[in-house]
């Protein structure tokens, strides 16, 4: 366990240093910000009745989202792992005396954190002081925002989950472009990362909210800004601790799986 906290360590230090991609993605970030809200807003002011989130609690779920989109979005790919398998550099990697997936696990888990933590600190300064009801509120009480940190952990964590499995399955693929493509619309759309749960009809909501994705963003931001409470709250805890162990095992045999009949060609 040592090995993998001090590689952990080593990563996030080093991410901490890209300061400068820093800076530009929170000038982006801010810009999207802005253009979401205000694109809702015009929803808001033709037709306030059909609009099933207060503003100033959207207002707070986008700024939640862009300052944690390292966490919550499942594009932030680590390239050098999808290279390392395609090239045959992976065999290093299996000669070595570790758990590749707890390896690996460790490797994602700090590059996001480190990402996260030198975009959201400045961006939700600023969020936090802009006018309401455009600004980033606290939650409604310290019990609401406990809840939000061990929702977060565990959405976090079934992402990386996800990120694992497409990483397990460029063991099969010439190329794995596509895949990634594909999965980085369907889980962010699915997820309330593009627009919010809420705002799907009821159709396809009732569906999105069960399925794995949902645990990622959608549950641990409505929290947050208290847009599920009570029994709600404690049904889709529910859902993200069940989700976060089947993930957990799929990705952990699907990787194993992988490596156990991987073939490396050349020398």
């Amino acid at each position: 366990m040592k090995k993998y906290y001090s590689f952990f360590r080593i990563r996030f230090k080093t991410g901490l240093q890209y300061r400068t991609a820093a800076i530009a993605g929170i000038i982006t970030q801010f810009f999207w910000g802005f253009m979401y809200l205000m694109m809702y807003k015009a929803f808001y002011i033709s037709d306030p009745s059909s609009i099933p989130m207060p503003f100033d609690q959207l207002s707070s779920y986008i700024w939640l989202q862009q300052g944690l989109m390292a966490l919550l979005f499942i594009w932030f790919w680590e390239s050098d792992l999808f290279s390392s398998i395609e090239n045959g550099n992976i065999a290093y990697e299996l000669c070595r005396p570790i758990s590749l997936y707890s390896m690996w696990f460790a490797k994602i888990l700090s590059t996001r954190l480190s990402r996260a933590v030198l975009r959201m600190i400045p961006l939700f300064s600023v969020a936090f002081v802009l006018p309401k009801p455009y600004n980033l509120s606290l939650p409604p009480d310290v019990f609401k925002f406990l809840l939000f940190l061990i929702s977060l952990s565990i959405g976090v964590c079934v992402l990386i989950f996800l990120s694992l499995i497409i990483y397990a399955s460029a063991f099969y693929t010439i190329s794995s472009y596509g895949t990634r493509i594909f999965v980085a619309v369907f889980v962010d759309f699915m997820a309330g990362g593009i627009i919010p749960l809420p705002f799907f009809p009821d159709e396809i909501r009732v569906i999105a909210e069960i399925l794995p994705f949902s645990a990622i963003t959608n549950v641990p931001l409505r929290i947050y800004i208290g847009n599920i409470n009570g029994r709600e709250a404690v049904y889709h805890l529910g859902l993200q601790i069940f989700w976060f162990l089947v993930l957990l095992l799929l990705s952990r045999r699907s990787l194993r799986r992988a490596a156990q009949k991987v073939v490396v060609q050349g020398g």
